[in-house]
Protein backbone atom coordinates (compact mmCIF):
# COMPACT_ATOMS: atom_id res chain seq x y z
CA UNK A 1 0.00 0.00 0.00
CA UNK A 2 2.43 2.20 0.72
CA UNK A 3 4.10 1.68 -2.44
CA UNK A 4 0.90 2.68 -4.16
CA UNK A 5 0.94 5.89 -1.88
CA UNK A 6 4.34 6.54 -3.19
CA UNK A 7 3.56 6.74 -6.77
CA UNK A 8 0.51 8.56 -6.91
CA UNK A 9 2.25 11.55 -5.08
CA UNK A 10 5.24 11.42 -7.43
CA UNK A 11 2.68 11.10 -10.40
CA UNK A 12 0.28 13.93 -8.24
CA UNK A 13 3.44 16.11 -8.74
CA UNK A 14 4.96 15.15 -11.71
CA UNK A 15 3.33 18.20 -14.14
CA UNK A 16 5.76 20.27 -11.75
CA UNK A 17 8.33 18.04 -11.22
CA UNK A 18 8.87 17.95 -15.42
CA UNK A 19 9.57 21.62 -15.31
CA UNK A 20 12.19 21.00 -12.68
CA UNK A 21 13.79 18.56 -15.02
CA UNK A 22 13.82 20.80 -17.99
CA UNK A 23 15.06 23.31 -15.71
CA UNK A 24 17.65 21.18 -14.13
CA UNK A 25 18.48 19.58 -17.53
CA UNK A 26 19.65 22.99 -18.76
CA UNK A 27 21.96 23.87 -16.26
CA UNK A 28 23.69 20.75 -16.33
CA UNK A 29 24.09 21.54 -19.95
CA UNK A 30 25.74 24.64 -18.89
CA UNK A 31 27.87 22.89 -16.57
CA UNK A 32 25.68 22.31 -13.29
CA UNK A 33 25.72 19.91 -10.98
CA UNK A 34 23.03 17.12 -9.53
CA UNK A 35 22.51 15.00 -6.58
CA UNK A 36 19.67 12.70 -5.19
CA UNK A 37 18.04 13.26 -2.55
CA UNK A 38 15.57 10.60 -1.51
CA UNK A 39 12.90 10.96 -4.63
CA UNK A 40 14.25 14.29 -5.44
CA UNK A 41 17.02 15.11 -7.49
CA UNK A 42 18.73 18.60 -6.70
CA UNK A 43 20.28 20.40 -9.29
CA UNK A 44 22.71 23.34 -8.40
CA UNK A 45 25.17 25.41 -10.53
CA UNK A 46 25.57 26.46 -14.43
CA UNK A 47 22.70 28.23 -15.77
CA UNK A 48 20.52 27.12 -12.69
CA UNK A 49 22.52 29.94 -10.33
CA UNK A 50 22.20 32.24 -13.17
CA UNK A 51 18.10 31.59 -13.49
CA UNK A 52 17.88 32.31 -9.53
CA UNK A 53 19.44 35.04 -9.35
CA UNK A 54 17.12 37.10 -11.87
CA UNK A 55 14.29 34.60 -10.69
CA UNK A 56 11.08 36.42 -11.30
CA UNK A 57 9.39 35.95 -7.62
CA UNK A 58 12.50 36.75 -5.77
CA UNK A 59 15.71 37.99 -7.78
CA UNK A 60 18.51 36.15 -6.07
CA UNK A 61 16.84 33.15 -3.81
CA UNK A 62 18.76 30.09 -3.02
CA UNK A 63 16.67 27.57 -4.66
CA UNK A 64 13.33 26.58 -5.78
CA UNK A 65 11.25 23.42 -5.64
CA UNK A 66 9.20 22.45 -8.56
CA UNK A 67 7.83 18.81 -7.94
CA UNK A 68 10.29 16.39 -6.99
CA UNK A 69 13.47 18.70 -8.00
CA UNK A 70 14.86 21.31 -6.48
CA UNK A 71 17.05 24.39 -8.12
CA UNK A 72 19.61 25.43 -6.18
CA UNK A 73 22.46 28.48 -6.85
CA UNK A 74 25.16 26.32 -5.42
CA UNK A 75 25.78 23.27 -3.45
CA UNK A 76 26.00 25.29 0.00
CA UNK A 77 22.63 26.80 -0.96
CA UNK A 78 20.82 23.29 -1.34
CA UNK A 79 22.64 22.25 1.82
CA UNK A 80 21.52 25.76 3.79
CA UNK A 81 18.00 25.14 3.02
CA UNK A 82 17.34 21.62 2.09
CA UNK A 83 14.86 20.83 5.16
CA UNK A 84 13.17 24.29 3.64
CA UNK A 85 12.65 22.99 -0.03
CA UNK A 86 11.76 19.60 1.42
CA UNK A 87 8.92 20.95 3.08
CA UNK A 88 7.96 22.01 -0.18
CA UNK A 89 8.30 18.63 -1.85
CA UNK A 90 5.45 17.68 0.72
CA UNK A 91 3.16 20.97 -0.69
CA UNK A 92 3.70 19.54 -3.58
CA UNK A 93 3.06 15.87 -2.98
CA UNK A 94 -0.40 16.94 -1.74
CA UNK A 95 -1.17 19.88 -3.95
CA UNK A 96 0.13 18.90 -7.30
CA UNK A 97 -0.69 20.55 -10.17
CA UNK A 98 -2.62 22.82 -8.02
CA UNK A 99 0.18 24.17 -6.30
CA UNK A 100 1.72 27.09 -8.45
CA UNK A 101 -1.14 28.51 -8.83
CA UNK A 102 -2.66 28.48 -5.12
CA UNK A 103 1.17 29.88 -4.63
CA UNK A 104 1.04 32.40 -6.91
CA UNK A 105 -2.68 33.34 -6.31
CA UNK A 106 -1.88 33.96 -2.29
CA UNK A 107 0.96 36.05 -3.84
CA UNK A 108 -1.01 38.59 -5.73
CA UNK A 109 -3.97 38.48 -3.17
CA UNK A 110 -0.54 39.54 -0.35
CA UNK A 111 1.10 41.82 -2.93
CA UNK A 112 -2.47 43.49 -3.55
CA UNK A 113 -2.44 43.93 -0.08
CA UNK A 114 0.50 45.58 0.61
CA UNK A 115 2.12 42.82 2.08
CA UNK A 116 4.82 40.91 1.55
CA UNK A 117 4.27 38.34 -0.62
CA UNK A 118 6.84 35.87 -0.54
CA UNK A 119 7.33 36.24 3.69
CA UNK A 120 3.76 36.26 4.12
CA UNK A 121 2.89 33.42 2.02
CA UNK A 122 1.17 30.77 3.90
CA UNK A 123 3.00 27.91 1.88
CA UNK A 124 6.60 29.64 3.18
CA UNK A 125 5.21 30.42 6.26
CA UNK A 126 4.86 26.89 7.15
CA UNK A 127 8.29 25.73 5.26
CA UNK A 128 9.54 28.26 7.81
CA UNK A 129 7.12 27.21 10.71
CA UNK A 130 8.39 23.63 10.49
CA UNK A 131 12.33 23.99 9.88
CA UNK A 132 12.55 27.14 12.45
CA UNK A 133 16.19 26.41 12.44
CA UNK A 134 16.65 26.94 8.71
CA UNK A 135 15.62 29.71 6.72
CA UNK A 136 16.53 30.23 3.16
CA UNK A 137 17.46 33.40 2.58
CA UNK A 138 19.08 35.42 -0.42
CA UNK A 139 22.42 33.98 -1.03
CA UNK A 140 24.18 36.77 -2.31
Amino acid sequence: MRACKTIAVVLWALPWTLVGLLLGGLGLATGGRVRRTGRVLEFWGGGVATLLRIFPLVPGVSAVTFGHTVLGRSQEALDACQRHEMVHVRQYERWGPLFVPAYLFHWVRLWLAGRDPYFDNPFERQARDETEDSFPGRFE
